[in-house]
């Protein structure tokens, strides 16, 4: 091979590697700017919304998800825990939610809740932020008295919660369980933090 062959393939050469060397760089430096775009697990635990995907919450179930460091519930409710809270309206303290930051405007209902059958709310009690446990089952079942409906009880201090987190009268928490801001993006998906779609 002549000369001036030997050096067109170390130029060609060259130039692949530095192509090659160009493009590893130009993807190194695009992860970091994509992870970037991405909420941060500081910007997620100072409020960040979170979505929740409810599509296999059966009826009667509950789950929890995590939004700013706090367990939120997600309820399915069936009819029969629904038709327990009208019944309930004489033994709870604010019994219409007029304690108005505790729920968003459009939670400000019967049910407190977007759709009657979906509660979102957060799961700590409001007397001193311990995390009550749940009381699905009426009557002596789970404890509770036979005059029990089902709904929540903080074991630190005894408040109870009804079926919508509304507290009972004559209990420690001051006020019903919080109802955080959220927005269904679908019919399964909801978007916990934030109530405006698009945002």
């Amino acid at each position: 091979m002549s000369n001036q062959g030997k050096m067109d393939c170390g130029r060609r050469r060259l130039v692949v590697a530095t192509a090659a060397v160009g493009g590893v760089g130009a993807v190194g430096a695009l992860v970091p700017f994509v992870s970037s775009l991405l909420p941060s697990e500081r910007a997620r635990a100072a409020g960040a919304p979170v979505e929740a995907d409810i599509s296999k919450l059966e009826s009667g179930q509950m789950m929890t998800v995590e939004w700013r460091g706090k367990p939120v519930w997600i309820i399915n409710r069936t009819q029969a825990m629904l038709d327990t809270l009208p019944k309930l309206d004489g033994q709870v303290a604010d019994p219409k939610s007029e304690v108005v930051t505790q729920q968003p405007p459009y939670a400000a209902n019967a049910t407190r809740s977007i759709k009657p059958e979906v509660l979102v709310v957060v799961g700590i009690c409001t007397h001193l932020g311990c995390s009550p446990s749940n009381k699905f089952k009426p009557g002596n079942d789970e404890g509770m008295g036979a005059d029990w409906l089902g709904g929540f009880l903080c074991p630190c201090h005894g408040s109870t919660f009804d079926f919508a987190g509304r507290v009972f009268k004559a209990k420690p928490a001051p006020t019903n369980l919080e109802v955080p801001p959220h927005v269904y993006l679908t019919d399964t998906r909801i978007l916990i933090g934030e109530d405006k779609k698009g945002a």
